[in-house]
């Protein structure tokens, strides 16, 4: 496997602002119960005019499976796969979220140069280069504000989010978020559409990196 340095930079995000009207145009206010003024003022804040942040919502209030259907890529909606049913139980592991419904993500890397490796390797390596793991949910508004990030062949997983089982353990599944081949039950119509799915912990993918930041804040 390689060293765990970038080798490419990710599209810059547009301005906040611009990220925020996005969001607005998109009707994700609404999913979140959040007033369109505030997302606005958020944005806004001087304090806040990172060259290249990205703004999420907090996955509590704006879920997986509400986002997934609003991603496009070659005039193609997005979906979740129909295995994974419980896609908004995945929830922040080894990631502490800021205590707020609006926050920001710096630093985000795509991961390509980690593809092959299983997210069982990814995950300390990352951590000890000083990175955090994207939620699937920062990885959906990602894709939202930047869709040239999601690049056939060159997609990735989400892997701080994860599913507690009810004895305790981690459900084995991680997600993902990837192109559609249009096979199996996707459905040819699907072919191309932005697709929410999951990979094992312990398998690895050629086209699938491991998408991380360097940290969050309000």
């Amino acid at each position: 496997m390689s060293d765990t340095s970038s080798t490419a930079a990710a599209p810059p995000l547009p301005p906040l602002a611009d990220q925020a009207h996005h969001l607005i145009r998109l009707g994700v206010h609404e999913i979140a119960g959040i007033a369109a003024d505030e997302l606005r003022t958020f944005a806004e804040n001087p304090g806040r005019r990172d060259s290249d942040a990205l703004l999420a919502i907090h996955p509590d209030r704006a879920p997986a499976s509400a986002l997934a259907p609003l991603l496009r890529h070659e005039n193609k909606s997005g979906f979740v796969v129909g295995d994974m049913p419980d896609v908004d139980s995945f929830a922040p592991h080894t990631v502490e979220l800021p205590d707020a419904p609006l926050y920001l993500v710096t630093g985000l890397d795509r991961g390509e140069h980690m593809a092959n490796w299983s997210p069982e390797e990814a995950l300390p390596a990352l951590t000890e280069d000083g990175r955090t793991p994207l939620l699937l949910t920062e990885g959906i508004h990602w894709v939202l504000q930047r869709p040239a990030v999601l690049e056939r062949n060159r997609c990735f997983m989400t892997i701080g989010s994860r599913l507690r089982k009810a004895d305790g353990a981690l459900d084995a599944r991680t997600p993902a978020i990837w192109v559609s081949n249009g096979t199996g039950r996707d459905g040819r119509e699907r072919r191309n559409a932005p697709k929410v799915g999951w990979c094992w912990w312990g398998n690895r993918h050629t086209w699938l990196g491991f998408a991380s930041a360097t940290g969050r804040r309000r």
